[in-house]
């Protein structure tokens, strides 16, 4: 009787191995022919996609990303809506920030040339695009474009690294990311947006992006809670936050952030009249509080900060951020600067 039970838990044991898809993807070791184990990875992420796209068993799926390049010449989007709250589509890094031996360099670099497409107000370049709820994007180091921003006075090449269109998705969740930007050589128009419903942002950093995260509609369903959390915006050209009419403030938390250094901390779209919170935050060495988009800010476009209630939001003081390449908190803050007591930052135990 023992041995039967042992065989039957073995039995289950395999049976559930088997319902987690895994696939490892390695841009210098890797081909798209390889079956896309760890010892035989993937060449691109493009190619994972079409794997995961066409695999129609009900199953979690864990993509695995190692430290390198992944150039994106195509937009790599994710339709394959099969997922739930606990088996979900992961897409992370092989070495996670709280892993023994991470290092920044060990972060996978993810490069968006794909092909420009028109959009609102000129050419989008969509990096991943997760048509899909309940996916988590981890431990991935985002740049800018390599392109030029500029077509002319109004009309922009936008880079948006994540972007989620789907009105009535749900449970995104992007932790542990760093999204890296430049406004001359390397711009970053937006790190993550996304339509629909539980957009979370958590422990991630936007260094020099013009706009760290839009928040941006949904159908006026009902969905799950949208957050930003523990996480470092620097040098934010255009604005710290951005939320919408589909941002309704009663499903929204942010708390234990730190915006510094950018041109204006909140934006609303215009007409918004949504209220907000704002709790044990950072807002230092900005030119405006709040504002509304879209466009260039204007004096006439500041707006009141009535809309959001500030508890233990502390307004002055220096943020630092570490230059330092081969220190651990590379592009994080600083030994000894403010907010350290947050705990904003890819680091979510104690280093």
């Amino acid at each position: 009787m023992i041995k039967y039970t042992f065989s039957l838990l073995l039995f289950m044991l395999n049976l559930l191995l088997i319902q987690a898809e895994q696939l490892y993807v390695n841009p210098q070791a890797g081909n798209d022919v390889n079956s896309g184990t760890k010892t035989q990875p993937l060449k691109t992420i493009m190619e994972a996609a079409k794997r995961v796209n066409s695999n129609k068993q009900k199953e979690a799926t864990t993509i695995f990303l190692s430290e390198g390049v992944h150039l994106l010449t195509q937009t790599v989007i994710f339709n394959n809506d099969k997922y739930s709250l606990k088996d979900r589509l992961v897409i992370r890094a092989e070495v996670m920030p709280d892993d023994a031996g991470w290092t920044p360099q060990k972060m996978p670099v993810i490069v968006t040339a794909v092909p420009l497409e028109p959009g609102v107000g000129g050419l989008e370049a969509r990096g991943i695009q997760p048509e899909v709820s309940h996916v988590t994007i981890e431990g991935l180091r985002f740049t800018g474009s390599p392109d030029y921003s500029y077509i002319d006075g109004t009309n922009l090449r936008r880079s948006y690294p994540i972007w989620r269109d789907g009105k009535s998705l749900d449970d995104l969740l992007v932790t542990q990311c760093l999204f890296a930007g430049n406004a001359d050589v390397l711009p970053l128009h937006v790190g993550v947006i996304a339509n629909g419903y539980g957009l979370v942002i958590d422990h991630c950093v936007f260094f020099n992006c013009k706009i760290p995260v839009v928040f941006w509609k949904n159908n006026g369903g009902k969905g799950s809670r949208s957050a930003m959390s523990h996480s470092l915006v620097y040098g934010g050209y255009f604005c710290g936050v951005w939320t919408t009419q589909g941002t309704h403030g009663d499903d929204f938390d942010f708390h234990h952030n730190i915006i510094a250094g950018t041109s204006t901390v909140w934006i609303r779209e215009k007409g918004s009249k949504r209220s907000y919170k704002a709790s044990d935050c950072i807002f230092t060495d900005y030119n405006k509080l709040a504002g509304y988009g879209s466009g260039p800010l204007s004096d006439s476009d500041a707006t009141s900060t009535d809309f959001l209630e500030m508890k233990n939001v502390q307004t002055t003081g220096t943020v630092k951020i570490e230059k330092d390449q081969s220190k651990r908190n590379y592009l994080q803050l600083a030994e000894g600067s403010i907010g350290s007591d947050l705990k904003a930052g890819l680091f979510k135990k104690n280093h």
